[in-house]
């Protein structure tokens, strides 16, 4: 390999790993009233950090240098500053810093305030923030934040329970809370207050916890004296968008008639919303000014935009890819905003659409197949979450398994988001197990389709999708002949009481109560109660600075495999739930691929 350029070492590697080592970019974030300066993420140095770019000169500067990485960031309105946060290697758990935007020394940006899991933040125009804090001792308090040397941060909200800091008002004078006060951590109310704490108004549709109807901030209007707020809610069966005026007391709906989840965000002015409309599996844009009959279409190709902004020349940026398409930031101008220098992302294949009948309603799964006839041996990639889903987005992961000669099925279980709010909320008190039996009906089409090899199905996935595969290799045990696990929930119990206070919110949400209260659905939805059932080889890899997975839990699982000499290999990494760092991914994958062909037969994964 002596003497060859960078270019010529990545166009000798296998294609999987050239779409891993690939520069990315996210969508730059820009200051508002500063538009020229913007922050994005890249991989560019082989590790995702923080980039500055100075749009009128053309400059971009490297903001953070970490060994595992940094991915939040936020600039301050006026562009002067970065904060950034900085915790130990991928625990999730740290402080703000802060960063002149043209490069110096970080210096912590609340010095008075301790070290947290964070839990939002919004910065206003006078150099004051509102931070938001989790800890497993406080749970969520909320603090008002100074400009720097004007004196020390103020706490101006406390509960047990989760809640979070969504937005700042143009003027400071509003501060938008959500919080979950009621209890049910999957359906937040609203609350603003002044910065002194006090409340201006509430806005509750789980009205004290009884209704299974969540409310989202989306921002307040850019508009100095105008203290109307974007609000996300569920009214209608699914996610949309309406306008509330917190000091009115008004509410005003919009007419935004698109079917699947709708989410938006102001244009610079406040004059008209950005409408962001997600539906099986696709996303679009469209523009709605307030008062007229109907959006109008923003057009971008087929597939999944990742994250739109206005700018103040009316124009619209956008992420944007689709399963065969890797990602780029695209303007409705017809220009490619931010194009990372080197070797771009081979493509992979297109997405094909299915949709089975199953015991909850018809479930959409998303098909890859590799070049041949199948049947195929197949890789079922459950996602993460549980509330979150899969679209027709580019994903290297899923791409090298087609490389090697596996289909691929990604299934949008009950609990997914994107089918409206009873297929998301229907994942309640037998949890892990509704998700399951919406995989087996697609596993079952999937056979009886001729696209899967029943001999050779590989059940897999990450954090929640690792979950799955854990109690679904012990649950249906006939049914899988390899299983893939990484940053898993192993042992139900136990991750409860490590986990991050927030995640320990969300599961009293979906299995009732705590592992005391309701000690028989914690152990009908923890792989633990079934691991001596495991007949598949299972391969589990793991952080070992993991908040929301965490290590001593999956070692408990671990040690059950390894007493009844059950085929498995575990790989433990110094990093958090999951590595922000492109080697170190690209080994993960690497160890995944070879476990697979070792047990299952196949081609060689360093020249595929």
């Amino acid at each position: 390999m002596d003497g060859m350029s960078e270019s010529e070492n990545v166009s000798t590697m296998p294609e999987w790993e050239q779409r891993f080592r690939a520069p990315r970019v996210s969508l730059p974030d820009w200051a508002e009233d500063a538009p020229d300066r913007s922050l994005f993420v890249s991989n560019a140095t082989g590790t995702y950090e923080l980039y500055a770019w100075d749009r009128a000169g053309g400059q971009q500067r490297q903001v953070t240098d970490r060994p595992n990485g940094t991915t939040d960031g936020v600039l301050t309105p006026d562009g002067e500053a970065i904060w950034w946060f900085s915790d130990t290697d991928g625990d999730e758990f740290g402080v703000w810093m802060r960063q002149p935007f043209g490069g110096g020394e970080d210096e912590p940006a609340a010095p008075g305030l301790a070290p947290s899991y964070p839990a939002g933040l919004a910065i206003g125009r006078d150099g004051s923030a509102v931070i938001g804090r989790s800890t497993d001792e406080d749970g969520t308090t909320i603090h008002l934040v100074p400009a720097p040397g004007s004196g020390e941060a103020v706490e101006i909200y406390r509960h047990r329970e989760s809640a979070g800091v969504g937005d700042l008002s143009h003027d400071g004078t509003l501060i938008a809370l959500e919080h979950t006060e009621h209890g049910d951590a999957m359906h937040s109310a609203l609350r603003v207050v002044r910065p002194d704490g006090s409340t201006v108004a509430e806005l509750d549709d789980t009205e004290g916890g009884t209704k299974e109807l969540g409310l989202a901030v989306l921002g307040f209007a850019p508009v100095a004296g105008d203290p109307r707020l974007l609000v996300g809610h569920q009214r209608r069966g699914r996610w949309e968008p309406m306008i509330w005026d917190p000091v009115a007391g008004t509410e005003t709906a919009l007419p935004v008639d698109l079917p699947g989840d709708v989410g938006a965000e102001w244009y610079p002015d406040g004059s008209a919303l950005l409408i962001e409309h997600s539906f099986e599996a696709r996303s679009e844009l469209w523009r709605y000014e307030p008062g007229a009959a109907e959006p109008v279409r923003v057009e971008t190709p087929a597939g999944t935009v990742s994250g739109a902004t206005a700018r103040p020349d009316g124009t619209v940026e956008y992420l944007w890819s689709s399963a065969a398409q890797p990602p780029v930031v695209r303007s409705t101008s017809g220009a490619v905003v931010l194009d990372p220098p080197g070797a771009k992302a081979p493509d992979s294949v297109a997405v094909e659409d299915a949709w089975v009948e199953g015991p909850g309603g018809r479930i959409h799964a998303l098909v890859q197949r590799p070049a041949g006839d199948g049947p195929f041996p197949t890789v079922f990639e459950i996602h993460g979450g549980p509330t979150w889903h899969d679209s027709d987005a580019f994903a290297s992961g899923p791409a090298a398994w087609v490389d090697h000669g596996f289909a691929v099925v990604r299934v949008n279980y009950r609990g997914s988001t994107g089918y409206g709010r009873a297929w998301t909320d229907a994942l309640k008190h037998r949890v892990g197990l509704i998700e399951l039996e919406d995989i087996a009906a697609v596993r079952d089409w999937s056979v009886k389709s001729g696209l899967a090899d029943p001999e050779r199905l590989v059940l897999a996935g990450g954090s929640w999708g690792g979950y799955l595969t854990l109690l679904g290799l012990g649950t249906q045990p006939d049914a899988w002949a390899l299983g893939l696990a990484a940053v898993p929930v192993a042992d139900y119990v136990t991750a409860y009481h490590d986990e991050m206070e927030a995640l320990k919110a969300m599961d009293r949400t979906l299995l009732g109560g705590t592992p005391e209260e309701v000690p028989e659905r914690f152990e009908a939805s923890s792989p633990l109660t079934y691991v001596d059932a495991v007949r598949a080889p299972v391969y589990i890899s793991a952080g070992v600075n993991d908040p929301r997975c965490p290590i001593r839990q999956v070692e408990n699982y671990v040690d059950r495999l390894a007493a009844r000499g059950a085929v498995h290999e575990v790989y433990r990494y110094d990093a958090g739930h999951g590595s922000l760092v492109v080697e170190e991914r690209i080994k993960q994958v690497r160890l995944e691929l070879e476990f697979a062909l070792r047990h299952l037969g196949g081609g060689d994964v360093l020249g595929a």
